[in-house]
Order: C-alpha cells, then structure tokens, then sequence
C-alpha cells in the first residue's frame, strides 16, 4: 500500500523561511546530528534559498541540510540524457522558423515583430513540454467557428515545431526538467527513496514542479509544505473554485487545489508545519472572505457577520490613494525612511518597475540605495544602452539625435586620452548641425566641419566619419555579419580618436562583463541560415538585454528591499508596502496569445491567462498579511483615472458593507493613516517661503545696448513681441534648430523660394504653358530633394507644386506682359537719421513696369496676411515699398512703387494685391520713425507677447519671459536691466 501523502502548511503571514527552518529543526529534534545534513530541502528560489541560510545561521553552528532549487532539476546528470540547449541556440532556430511562416502563411497576421512572436512561441513550447502536452493533443481540436482561420494557420505552424518534442533532438530547459522529474519519479515507484526529501515555498503552478512535489509527496520520508495556505476558507469555497466549467484560476488558492486533487487529497487533509501563528489572524480571516471567488461573494453578508472589530484587525492597515504616481513614490519613499530611522525591516512589493524608479530618486535624497532584487536590468546600463543605440542606428539613415546620443555616451571615447577634448568638439558639432544642418549628417560634412575648426578637430572629425562609414549595410544579412559589424562600430567608438581597446571602459565592471558575454553567447549561436533585416536584428539585440539584470553596483541599505511579487513569500520584514494596486498595473494584463485560443488553451490542458492572474493574488494574500502593511495605489496616471486592483477593490467593498463590525471605521482610519504620509509627501515638496510669480516682463536694457539694425520682417516682430528682439538682440540668444529636425513651415517655405528665384530667372514669356509647367516641376523636385531629405515630404509638397503650377505659369506670363524681374532676393538697406537706425530689406522680387514704376512682391508658402493685419501689425512690403521710393536698392535708385503683391505657393496659388496706396506706406513710414524712436527711449520697455496674433500662439523666447506664470491679461512691469 502506497504510504499517505504528507503535505503541510504555513498561512499567510508567517515568516516563511524562519518558519519553515524551526519547523525542521524542532522535528528532527530527537535525531542525530547527521539527519539534518542527509536531508534534501528544494526551494522555490534563489532568494528563499539565502533566507534559509540566514535562517540557519540565526539558530547557531549545526549541520545544514543539503539545499537545492527545483529549478536545478534541470541540470542535474542523468544518464542517456543530454544537456539543454541554450536558449539563445533555441530562440535563433524558432526565429528562422518563424520567418519562415511569415513569408509563407500571410494570412497568419498577428501586428507583432519577429523575436516578439518568436519569444511567444518559445514560452508556448516551454509551457508545452513543462506540462506535457504533445502536437499531437491539437489534432483532436474543435476549432469550427467563423473566426478560426487564424487559429488553423496557427496550428499548421505548431505540426512544424513537433519535432522539437522528439527524443532525437535537444531538449529545452523546461522538457530536460520534465524528463528529470519522470526518469525519478519511475525510479521512486520501483524502489522508494529512504531519503529525507522537502519540498518547501512551491505552490506547484508549473506542470514539471507539480509532478515533482507529486512524486515526493509519495516518498516514505518526502514532504511537502506550502506557503500561504489559507486555513481559513471553508469547505464550501473550496468546492466553488472547480464548479465552473472554466477552472477559478484567478483565486489565489487555485493552484493547492489542482495539487492536491492530483494528490488525491482534500484541503482539509493539510496539517500546519509549524505552530507559528500569523501576525494578525483577524486580518487573515478577513482577506481570505475579500478574496472568496465571485459566485460565493454573497457570503460576505452571512460570514461576514462572524467578523469582530474590524478597527483592530485593520490597525497595521495604511492605505495611500495618491493623485498621481509621482506623490505615491514620494509618500512610500517617506515611509521607508520612516523604517530606517526606527531600525525596521522594509519591503517593497509591487510588478511596476517604473514606480520602483521613482521611489528610489526619492530615497536617494537621504542617500537611501534599496537593495533591488531584480537589479538594474541591462539595457539600462551603460554598456547595454550604448549597445542597444548602436543597433538601432545599423543600416538606417544617420539622424543628428542618434549621432548626438552616442556622441554624448559616457563610455563613447574613454579609450583616448582626452575624453574632455572629446565633448567639446561634440558640444561644437552639436551646436554647428542644429544651426545650419543637416537633418541627416553624412561623413563628408563631418570631415569638412573638422578641417575648418582646427588640426585637432580635423583628427576627431576625421575619426567620427570613420564611424559613420561603418553603419550602412546590406537590406538583410546573417545574424553574425551584423554581430561583427556592431562590435567593430562599438570598438572604434568606444577607443576615441588615437585611443586603445585596452584603455576603452566598455566592458568594464559587471554590466561590462556580462553584455561582453551575451554577445559572445550571440556570435556562438548564430545561424547562417537566419538572415536579418536591420529593424529584426535591433529587436533580437533588444530582446537579450531585456532579459538580463545586473547588480547595482553601489552598496545596499540592510534595512530596504525592493522586491517583485514572486517574493512576497520570502521577505520576513516588519513593514510590507504593496504599492501600485492598480488594474492593468497588479494585477498585470494576461500578454496576448498568438498562437492559442483561451478555448484552445483549455481544451489541450495547456494554462489560462487567469493562473498569472491567480499567483499574483496570492502574492498579495501573502504580502497583505504582514506584521504592518502599507497599501498604495495612484488615482490617476500620465493617461487617464486608474482602476483599482481588484483585490484592493474587494476589501474596500467588503469593510464598507459591514457595518455592524466597525468596517466602515476601520476604512476610514486606514484612510486617514495613508492621509498623513500624503500630507507628508505634500508638505516635503512645498518651498519653505511661497515663491510668488513673476510679473509680465519689459526689460528696459541701457540705451547703448538697444538694436541699432533690423530687417523690415523684424519690424512685426517688434510690433507684436518686443521681448523676442531683446532676446535676440540684446541677450544675442539664437533659438537652435529642434534636435529631432522635421519637415517644418519654414524649411517648405525656404525650399520653394529657391525654386521659384530659379524659375523667375530662366522663364521664357515664348515657351509654350506645358513645357514651362514642365520646366516649374523639374526645378521644384531638385529644390526640394537638395533641401527636404524626407522623401514624404518631397512627394506631398511637389503634388501640392503640380496642382497650382499652371496658375503659377499662367500669372507669370502675365506679369511679363507688363515688364520684367529687376531684382530677385537681393539686399537693400536705408539709414535713418532721426532716430540713427538702419533699416535692411531682402524683398523676394521687384518686377519693373514699363511706365517706370516698381511692382514689390512678396512670396507666401503659407496663408498671406490680410490688409488689416498689413496695416497694422506686419509692414514688410509697405516698408519695403517705402525703402524703393527712397532709393534704398542701388541697381534700382528711387522708383514709384505702383502696387504690393502676396503670390502664394500653397492653396490655389492666387496672386493678391493689397488694396493701400501711397498714404498708407508714407503712414507705415512715419510710424516705423515713431515706433524706433520709442524703443530707442531708455524709459521703454520690451514687452513680452504684447500683440501676437493668437493669444497663445507660440514664442520662441515663452521660457526665458516664464510665460505661464503670468497671463496675457496682466500688465507689463517695466525693469531696468545691464
């Protein structure tokens, strides 16, 4: 007769390992030394394994037992079984399979990347052989129903990969496991182990670990023991968690029922390890009701009854209901601090790694540096995001932030000796491309850039286009020709103009050392067979640093973890902070399955999206049992109001609905705890003195320095934002060029300016409208590719040319009908003598009549401005007008102006003439005296945004006045300044 399984049991809140180790040692109290030491413990991860120890180590010098991971079932020899196959070789060759599919199954469209369906496919094989389950179980399917195309495509796909599943090939980690699990539990049932063996902090979530703790549990001497087992629920709800036909894997329990069903076992059967009770029983039994399973909810009413003072079970309950992310993590960093200083044990607990950040930034104000468990993942370290740039820059088009980023890299030229020569050159490039251009930089502008600037520079430019002749490639290639031509790019920006390999910093320390490794692993692995475009080898390289952490290399604070849920069950602190308790966020969304349905996924015996979902909530069972525990949760994020986790959801609910035992009270308090922290958090960010705003500026600079030139387009400007001139007059500050360049307004305006100055110049009033329609187009589309590198914009902006182009042709035969171009964006300037100004003028073209007279045109990608707003406010061409009377062009001396003319090179292409006469320009004339004279006053100021055209239309100066700050309702505050 096969001996009864014996499983034991901790509940939630316990101490796992300290438990789980007196629990050890107080049974094999009566036995010799030697029986602890010939006793196997498996646990369920490494960080449980370090607590067992410390554990140990608390109780003093005695024999330990042999420790191991299940995971190490994995590697262990057993004979006639080969090792695994790295994951890297798997992930490649499943790659060029799916490849594969892609090109020829095109109805089997999923919208994700390559490696992203590749990853999916690995975990789907993993999950496949961890449980057992064969190809063949997807023979028998029903998949008839009118959405199933894709899911026959997918299944197609998967009779490939069957062969993976064969004895022949090498095994993944996950089968190796399995075949380990089977090989001992066959050699267990002809001949039973003597051996002592534990099995200890496993819930048997995983198929290969459930039919390990199956076959242990069998053992004369085995036994397993569970962590946060809830003795607490009745019989009746355990009962409800398979009534369904679709399994309750959402319930944190779940998982010990599926076990102990295959263990032919009931709940009821699982004896306590220990008789270490949990820190707050009251609060267990009211979670575990919180948390009973929707179709028995309605015993909240009738069990809930049973609850009694509900404040005392909840006094080491705080809930934080921040406004948004940034005051949680202040609140939570104050708490912890809090610990610090009392000398408490503190946890973190939450899967929202961005939140994780935010908390330590706070901390680091108090040079607190938690002790992260999953560590700084290493594509955010410095090697990794230097590697990652670079694969993202391999065959693509060069732009000025990508080069500035690398550029701008701490370990881009620590290989040379001058690294602050290094940044230097960099800060003069960078300021050089965002003045002048280009959008994309190329070598020869680099080379040409350094030889002006200094032999020095001509040596570092030099260099850099070295770089940047080495990222063009090939539309596709092997996945080790990119390897070799990423590390060769890497190499020579790492060493730096005259630098070495070996004074280069990039694989130093154990960020260094482990990208060093995985790109050596890469190299070993690669395929021949796997040809790669650049975007598909970005994501592969995207996808190793994912995957990898590596230790913050700064010393931890003893007292401050940072741990992810998974080790809710290990921390054993005094103080529990469960913080994003957000939907979406804990519990995190099930990832989509490509290749599955959740019926298909049912039918197979493969696992549910809700058995994540159940482990976080047990998890949070857990962790909310702590000695103190603090909840948080933000009620807004960047996009929109957050959901509660449903967890946190349930337990509000509950407390608010039982009123007889003080549930609503106990809210309130728990409310008003996590009150004082966001107070807290508040006041931390609240100056010591109110720092009023500032007023609307009008700086009044020393006469001396007040502009003494302008161009006639500068005059709105003055007119509309006096502030903007004194910024870029008088402070001489240059707005710089976005550092992600765009297709803007005015480089289209720049652009088509060029093409008509050509088109006026070789125009000939006798060729017939076709060919000169011809003639416009041509030049239009070799102005815009000599200035628009954006092939997009090109196109949209030469149909916009070709749809206005014969009105364009037609107008200027026309014009010449009545004379001819005299001047085509050439400079003019006349001198003012009350108040001394000189004022320049670079009109776009003035066409003579042949009466005499001028005809001043000005050229409008753009909306041209209305006779209202000329007259007022934008006096370019009336002042130019002024300027050809007074003889301010020399090749034109002093002529009439007959009329003013706006040509637009967008919308209909119409010409329109604005309707002023001699007054107003000798009006527009007598007010530019006016106007100068007045800012050339010392008692004037420049006013910011005194009459822009739209009350928030943008400035470029908005930053340096702080507008925001103040209104444009609010009056200017004159001040003297210099």
């Amino acid at each position: 007769m096969a001996p009864e399984p014996k499983v034991f049991a901790l509940p939630p809140g316990v101490d796992f390992a300290r438990a789980l180790v007196c629990g050890l040692v107080a049974r094999l109290g009566d036995a010799p030394p030697e029986e602890m030491a010939q006793t196997r413990l498996y646990l369920n991860s490494g960080r449980m394994q370090r607590r067992v120890r410390e554990e140990f180590d608390r109780l003093g010098t005695r024999f330990l037992p042999r420790l191991a991971l299940v995971s190490d079932l994995a590697r262990a020899p057993v004979p006639g079984l080969a090792p695994a196959m790295p994951p890297l070789g798997r992930k490649l060759e499943l790659a060029r399979l799916v490849d594969r599919l892609a090109r020829g199954l095109p109805a089997f469209e999923t919208g994700a990347g390559l490696f992203s369906l590749t990853d999916s496919l690995a975990g789907l094989m993993a999950e496949m052989q961890g449980e057992g389950v064969t190809p063949e179980v997807f023979e028998r399917l029903d998949i008839r129903d009118s959405h199933a195309e894709h899911w026959r495509q997918s299944l197609r796909f998967i009779q490939i990969v069957a062969r993976y599943f064969t004895a022949e090939n090498a095994s993944d980690p996950e089968r190796r496991q399995r075949l380990v699990v089977e090989s001992l539990a066959r050699s267990w049932a002809e001949a039973p182990s003597d051996e002592r063996i534990v099995i200890a902090g496993s819930t048997g979530s995983r198929g290969a670990t459930r039919l390990f703790m199956q076959a242990v549990a069998a053992l004369p001497r085995g036994a397993l023991v569970l962590p946060g087992f809830d003795f607490d629920m009745p019989e009746p709800a355990w009962k409800a968690l398979c009534s369904d036909a679709f399994p309750i894997e959402d319930h944190p329990q779940y998982r010990f029922l599926a076990l102990l069903g295959a263990l032919g076992m009931t709940p009821a059967q699982v004896a306590r390890w220990s008789t270490a009770a949990p820190p707050a029983p009251a609060r267990n039994a009211l979670v575990s009701l919180a948390l009973r399973p929707s179709p028995v909810t309605d015993q909240w009413m009738t069990e809930g009854q049973a609850l009694e003072n509900l404040p005392a079970a909840c006094a080491g309950l705080t809930l934080i209901e921040a406004a948004d992310p940034r005051q949680e993590a202040l609140a939570l960093a104050l708490v912890l601090r809090e610990a610090v200083e009392r000398g408490e044990k503190a946890a973190l607990i939450t899967p929202d790694r961005m939140l994780t950040r935010r908390i330590a930034a706070a901390l680091d104000r108090w040079g607190i540096v938690p002790d992260d468990s999953a560590g700084l993942p290493l594509s955010q370290s410095p090697p990794g995001r230097l590697i990652r740039h670079l694969a993202r820059m391999l065959g693509r088009p060069l732009t000025l932030e990508g080069l500035l980023v690398i550029l701008k890299h701490p370990l881009t030229a620590t290989g040379a000796a001058a690294r602050g020569t290094h940044l230097r050159f960099t800060r003069e490039l960078e300021l050089k491309l965002r003045r002048d251009g280009p959008a994309f930089p190329d070598p020869e502008t680099i080379r040409a850039w350094g030889s002006a600037n200094s032999p020095e520079g001509a040596v570092w430019g030099d260099w850099l286009a070295g770089v940047m002749t080495r990222l063009p490639a090939p539309p596709a290639q092997p996945v080790a020709a990119w390897l070799a031509q990423h590390l060769k790019v890497l190499e020579v920006l790492a060493n730096g103009p005259d630098g070495t390999a070996a004074a280069s910093e990039l694989w130093l320390g154990a960020a260094g050392d482990m990208c060093r490794r995985l790109l050596a692993e890469l190299g070993a692995e690669a395929e021949e067979a796997l040809s790669l475009t650049a975007a598909n080898y970005a994501d592969l390289i995207d996808s190793l640093m994912a995957g990898a952490q590596t230790r913050n290399p700064r010393a931890a604070h003893p007292l401050v973890s940072f741990l992810g849920t998974l080790e809710a069950r290990a921390h054993g602190a005094d103080l529990v902070l469960l913080a994003g308790l957000n939907e979406k966020s804990w519990p995190e969304a099930p990832a989509p399955d490509p290749w599955l349905s959740r019926k298909m996924r049912l039918d197979s015996g493969l696992l549910l999206p809700e058995r994540q979902i159940g482990l976080a909530a047990h998890d949070f069972q857990q962790a909310i049992a702590g000695p103190r525990v603090v909840l948080s949760r933000a009620r807004r994020d960047a996009e929109a109001e957050t959901v509660p986790a449903r967890w946190l959801n349930r337990l509000v609910n509950l407390l608010g609905g039982l009123k007889d035992a003080g549930g609503p009270d106990a809210l309130a308090q728990m409310q008003a705890r996590g009150a004082h922290w966001r107070a807290l958090a508040g006041a931390l960010e609240r100056p010591d003195a109110p720092v009023p705003p500032v007023p609307r500026p009008a700086p009044r600079p020393p006469v001396e320095a007040r502009p003494r030139q302008l161009s006639v387009t500068a005059i709105k400007t003055l007119i509309r934002d006096p502030y903007a001139i004194y910024a870029r007059h008088v402070l001489r500050l240059v707005p710089l060029e976005a550092l992600t360049p765009e297709p803007d307004p005015r480089l289209r305006g720049e652009a088509l300016h060029q093409m008509v100055e050509r088109f006026v110049a070789r125009f000939d009033p006798e060729q017939a409208p076709d060919a000169a329609i011809a003639d416009l187009l041509i030049l239009a589309e070799q102005s815009l590719k000599a200035s628009v590198p954006w092939p997009s914009a090109q196109r949209l902006w030469l149909a916009r040319i070709a749809r206005i182009a014969p009105e364009l042709v037609a107008q200027e035969r026309a014009r010449r009908a009545e004379g001819a171009p005299a001047l085509v964006e050439e400079k003019g300037k006349i001198t003012l003598k009350a108040p001394a100004f000189t004022l320049t003028a670079r009109p776009d073209r003035i066409d003579l009549l042949r009466d005499g007279s001028a005809v001043v045109y000005d050229y409008k990608s753009g909306a041209p401005p209305s006779d209202a707003e000329v007259r007022h406010f934008d006096k370019q061409l009336p002042l130019e007008a002024a300027m050809i009377t007074r003889g301010a062009f020399a090749a034109l001396g002093p002529r009439e102006v007959s009329a003013m003319r706006y040509i637009q090179l967008g919308g209909s292409g119409a010409c329109r003439e604005i309707a002023l006469g001699r007054e107003d320009v000798a009006q527009s004339w007598e007010g530019l005296h006016r106007l100068l004279a007045r800012y050339l006053s010392p008692e004037q100021g420049f006013a910011a945004r005194r009459a822009l055209q739209k009350a928030r239309g943008p400035s470029d100066y908005d930053h340096l006045s702080r507008f925001g700050e103040w209104d444009m309702i609010d009056l200017s505050c004159p001040e003297d300044v210099g």
